[in-house]
């Protein structure tokens, strides 16, 4: 099985030659990068020994023990990915849903206008006026926004904390760091950048605005127990304990994705309940920043209510890469539906038209996460952690989260 793993990961690296955000991270053997990199394969060659590889995997009769079971699923899985991928890159035209599939092992549900009407009327409840909902929201949410100069004691502050709570909860490998850069020009909030032996670089956005949610949101998902803990976890128990070679590489573009990044949305949750995050943040996060501690339950409870809008960033790319809106129109409707102000929209766009259909993987992916982790730990607290830090340290797929 290393052999075909092995065949994988350099399989992988050349797709990053022609893909310049394919590879997220690789902390191989340096010897095969650059093998690769000589080699120059071009998109047909290595679509055709994936395809011979999914062949080989394919017959390969699945073995017994579970995790070695479930390896063998990945890998032939992650091929299927990388494929399709090639495809897409050589022309090949997917509407959102059959790329979603084909890629990341999963179709977001589809909603109307209607639901998401019905989410914007709870948010009027709390934010009742005159004007457009999304200028009121924007107006209030304003009021939230970490001052500059206090933004990296608040994450700071953020990132301790989760830490601590990850740490309490999760045994994590020794020596594990990860620093913190501040970034303009990206099509992105945050970002993840593992470099391996337990490290990770991690990019924060300062392009717009940074609300106080933000803080733990990004120091969760991108740091404690999110990325960085998941990145960590699979080198030490799969790469080091297992020898698995196909856990060095992370293709951008697959399955492994949605676990990514559904178990760091999902992982907010794990560490921080909505009860104990508030408590939490008054404490600890609102005094840093400089904000009013008394108001706290009032903007979590209107910022409960603007994250069950978030499919309707699905919505807006499915209609906009298939065609069906222009990019003023997509940005139009998250204006509307998911209650974005124009720049934050017109930036989402932007990530639409770099990372297409990726997008379900924060939404659909937590939901999947989440439903998987709640179903295994039965309502104990202890238990989700437990779940959750073994969902983390193995190769699992959207479809075996079902």
């Amino acid at each position: 099985m290393n052999d075909a793993a092995e065949q994988y990961v350099r399989l992988v690296l050349a797709m990053g030659e022609h893909d310049a955000d394919y590879v997220d991270s690789y902390y191989g053997p340096a010897a095969w990068r650059d093998e690769v990199r000589a080699a120059k394969r071009s998109l047909d060659a290595i679509r055709t020994h994936a395809v011979a590889l999914r062949e080989t995997l394919g017959a390969t009769a699945r073995p017994a023990e579970t995790i070695d079971g479930l390896r063998l699923d990945y890998v032939r899985r992650q091929t299927d990915a990388l494929i399709a991928r090639a495809e897409i890159l050589q022309g090949r035209q997917l509407s959102f849903d059959e790329e979603s599939k084909a890629l990341y092992d999963a179709v977001a549900p589809t909603h109307g206008e209607d639901y998401f009407r019905t989410l914007n009327a709870a948010i009027e409840t709390e934010l009742p006026g005159s004007g457009p909902l999304v200028e009121r929201v924007e107006q209030f949410r304003r009021e939230f926004v970490i001052p500059r100069e206090k933004l990296d004691a608040t994450f700071g502050a953020a990132i301790d904390v989760c830490r601590e709570k990850t740490a309490d909860h999760m045994a994590l490998p020794a020596g594990e760091s990860f620093t913190v850069e501040y970034v303009t020009g990206k099509s992105w909030s945050g970002y993840n950048w593992y470099q391996g032996n337990f490290t990770s670089l991690i990019q924060v956005n300062t392009d717009l605005p940074i609300f106080i949610d933000r803080a733990i949101d990004l120091a969760c998902h991108e740091g404690y127990p999110g990325h960085h803990v998941y990145n960590a976890l699979l080198e030490k128990t799969l790469v080091r304990d297992r020898g698995w070679p196909e856990f060095s590489v992370y293709a951008l573009f697959s399955a492994q994705s949605l676990i990514a990044e559904g178990s760091a949305n999902y992982g907010i949750e794990v560490a921080f309940p909505a009860d104990e995050r508030v408590a939490m943040e008054k404490e600890r996060l609102f005094p840093v920043a400089g904000l009013d501690p008394a108001r706290a339950e009032q903007y979590y409870r209107v910022y409960d209510l603007i994250s069950r809008t978030g499919y309707a960033g699905n919505e807006a790319a499915r209609r906009y890469l298939d065609g069906a809106f222009t990019a003023e129109q997509a940005a139009e409707w998250l204006r509307t539906y998911a209650l974005m102000e124009p720049a934050r929209a017109r930036q989402r766009v932007k990530f639409f038209d770099q990372y297409r259909s990726y997008v379900i993987n924060y939404n659909l992916g937590k939901d999947l996460v989440r439903n998987y982790v709640e179903r295994r730990s039965e309502g104990d607290a202890e238990k989700r952690w437990e779940v959750f830090a073994e969902l983390l340290s193995s190769p699992r797929l959207p479809s075996g989260l079902v």
